[in-house]
């Protein structure tokens, strides 16, 4: 199932997000190789993290993390904005109806829809809080998943080349895109909306308040 949580509710559920914060070590410094920290415990944690974001995640059956995402209003501090400028020309993108998605993680034994699950959860926040757009940072291996689940973003500018390119990606979210995902996903649109609302009961206004 998706859950929506904001990092200060992240130890409500201690075991998915022990194993969140284990498997983006596992995916971003053991298997990419990026120049990340790991704490002591094993987490792969930077200050983005500590900005209070929100999170959306694939729990699995056991309690346990599929795969996730991190997303930030990008009319506050974004890594796009601090980190990739150059990707943009020395451009900055700033608009309450841009967030930023950045750590698209999936654990080594994610679902094979799960990737699918987050971007139709993806979709979720998009309508319910007017958000228009997602931009985000992603790498060439990246191209293929998201043409897979249906989902390919507007390059607004790119770096290196091959296995080394680098982009920076804006997201919309269409009806037709919607079908698509859900299709893929293996999740009904109703389903989708009853985590969304199971999460947002009383937290919607909560995050509009930071935007």
């Amino acid at each position: 199932m998706i859950r929506y949580l904001y990092a200060d509710q992240l130890d409500r559920l201690g075991t998915l997000e022990e194993s969140m914060f284990l498997d983006r070590a596992d995916q971003f410094k053991t298997r990419l190789g990026w120049d990340v920290s790991v704490d002591e415990r094993g987490y792969e944690r930077d200050e983005y993290d500590a900005l209070n974001p929100l999170y959306v995640l694939y729990q699995k059956p056991d309690g346990t993390h599929g795969g996730s995402m991190r997303l930030l209003p990008s009319t506050g501090r974004t890594m796009v904005n601090e980190h990739f400028a150059d990707i943009l020309g020395g451009g900055e993108v700033r608009s309450p109806l841009i967030w930023e998605c950045t750590r698209f993680c999936l654990s080594r034994t994610a679902e094979a829809r799960t990737a699918a699950a987050l971007m139709l959860a993806g979709g979720e926040v998009m309508e319910n809080f007017g958000v228009k757009h997602f931009v985000g940072v992603f790498d060439a291996r990246m191209v293929r998943i998201y043409r897979m689940i249906g989902a390919s973003p507007e390059v607004l500018g790119s770096v290196g080349a091959g296995r080394d390119k680098i982009s920076v990606g804006l997201w919309s979210f269409s009806d037709d895109a919607r079908a698509r995902v859900a299709r893929k996903a293996g999740i009904t649109p109703s389903l989708s909306r009853l985590w969304f609302e199971r999460s947002f009961t009383s937290g919607i206004q909560k995050l509009s308040q930071t935007v």
